[in-house]
């Protein structure tokens, strides 16, 4: 059996550099710590958050939801709690502790246009 992460595991690791993928038996080069940590650092959307963006035709391409990333980690900076990102002619609201997007509305599609329970206002 494999070593992986000091644990004996049944399989071997594949490891992905660019489009090759290739078998490594020895060790894999990332750690699961490393990983667990890069995925707990994403950006996150709720449910309804999710729905929003279904329901009011709101696309995001990974150059938008990156902007998003770097909105959310300046307000962290800040101390912000709970925040509005504005991108273009769309609104989010993101809880900043837990990197989640708890709703999203373009601007216009909404009769009253008023924000409440945030602390900050990131502009992308």
């Amino acid at each position: 059996m494999v070593e992986m992460n000091g644990i004996r595991v049944p399989f071997i690791p594949i490891e992905q550099v660019g489009n090759q993928v290739s078998i490594n038996p020895q060790s894999p080069s990332i750690s699961f710590d490393s990983v667990f940590q890069q995925e707990l650092e994403k950006i996150k959307f709720s449910n309804h958050a999710l729905k929003r963006l279904e329901n009011r035709n709101i696309q995001l391409g990974d150059a938008d939801i990156s902007k998003i990333q770097s909105a959310v980690e300046r307000a962290e900076l800040k101390g912000s709690k709970d925040s509005l990102v504005m991108m273009e002619d769309t609104a989010y609201i993101v809880n900043i502790p837990n990197r989640t997007v708890v709703t999203a509305m373009a601007l216009g599609s909404s009769n009253e246009n008023i924000f409440t329970n945030i602390d900050s206002v990131v502009f992308v």
